[in-house]
């Protein structure tokens, strides 16, 4: 049978491509896909050209572990359900695994996975679905899962001074989880007033718009005005900007730590190192999700943290952070919005509409 896939062609450009594709194998069931999100960090860097040369696409993911040439797939974030083509295959077997409920059409699993129409997947690579989940907002996974991760990564304490900076869907989560800690002040920075006022609704203390600061010192007086006390004891830089940094080192405080969730790709971050990042002791941690962290592995998982990454969004209206649907089709369109209009998006998704090419 045949498909439809997307291709970063070069950068700047995307396609939708139809290919054949090979039948699923004995341990293997096929995939219709509903939905899949675009990642506006991660895949942005696929798109404008901004990956190191020699990088693997991304070395936890299947198939995507070779060294990054265009044209290329990339994603990692499609809800589907098992295909009606599928259906003499559908067996007991072929369920991932955890799932003891009986297989049906209906029922929608997540899988790791680059945009297509269709895929072949194990039983171990596919997530079920909670059952009252809607396919889009599971389709936001990945991104709580990163939420979780970098507060894992970040470990606040009671009565800590905390600063978000960049309020993209990774920031917005990770404010949201949080709030969620009896914290003296939980401080998002946003120079998008849409953004900072998701921030305030999921529970953010306060909100400063880093372009009013008269640079970094000023979002430093601003920080400390917003959360009463010398600096802030732990900042996340998610905005994906290497400037961005120099004015999270500012905002710390003495014997802070700074959790860099962000990848730059091949933009340079020039910090100045001279000054209070030397004094006050500062620690720079950088967070990724396809690990976890070594000091946390005797007593966590990838899959236990999933499974905290499933709750974050049963419990908020992640949906409501989808800005832009897409048809599959228009992919190309909802890649140059994001790359061009980045004060209008905030989660682009892609419908893919449910019938074969």
């Amino acid at each position: 049978m045949k498909r439809r896939a997307l291709l970063f062609t070069r950068p700047g450009a995307v396609e939708i491509c139809s290919e054949e594709m090979a039948a699923p194998q004995k341990d293997e069931v096929l995939i219709e896909t509903v939905v899949s999100a675009i990642s506006a960090g991660t895949e942005m860097l696929f798109y404008r050209g901004q990956v190191p040369d020699g990088m693997a696409a991304d070395a936890s993911i299947a198939g995507l572990t070779g060294a990054v040439r265009y044209p290329l797939k990339y994603g990692y974030a499609c809800v589907g359900r098992l295909s009606a083509e599928d259906s003499d295959r559908r067996t007991v077997d072929s369920r991932p695994a955890g799932d003891s409920s009986s297989e049906n059409e209906s029922r929608h699993y997540f899988a790791f996975h680059p945009h297509e129409s269709h895929f072949c997947a194990s039983r171990q690579m596919l997530l079920p679905v909670p059952e009252d989940m809607a396919p889009e907002k599971a389709a936001l996974l990945p991104n709580a899962e990163t939420a979780v991760n970098l507060v894992m990564d970040g470990a606040p304490l009671v009565g800590e001074r905390v600063v978000v900076m960049g309020l993209g869907v990774v920031g917005l989560l990770t404010t949201a989880l949080l709030a969620q800690f009896p914290l003296e002040a939980l401080i998002a920075v946003d120079p998008l007033a849409h953004r900072r006022e998701a921030a305030e609704r999921l529970g953010a203390s306060g909100t400063i718009d880093p372009s009013d600061a008269d640079g970094a010192e000023g979002l430093r007086e601003a920080v400390e005005d917003c959360g009463d006390g010398d600096g802030a004891d732990l900042v996340y830089e998610l905005s994906g900007q290497p400037a961005a940094l120099d004015s999270a080192v500012s905002a710390a405080g003495f014997d802070s730590r700074i959790v860099v969730g962000s990848w730059y790709g091949t933009k340079p971050a020039s910090l100045q190192l001279g000054g209070s990042f030397h004094r006050n002791r500062v620690r720079l941690i950088s967070s990724q999700v396809s690990t976890v962290a070594p000091r946390l592995r005797g007593r966590w998982t990838k899959g236990r943290r999933m499974e905290s990454a499933w709750r974050l969004l049963a419990g908020l209206p992640a949906e409501k952070l989808i800005s832009h649907r897409f048809p599959f089709d228009e992919a190309a369109a909802a890649f140059a919005m994001i790359d061009t209009q980045p004060e209008d998006t905030l989660q682009v998704v892609l419908d893919y509409g449910g019938s074969f090419p």
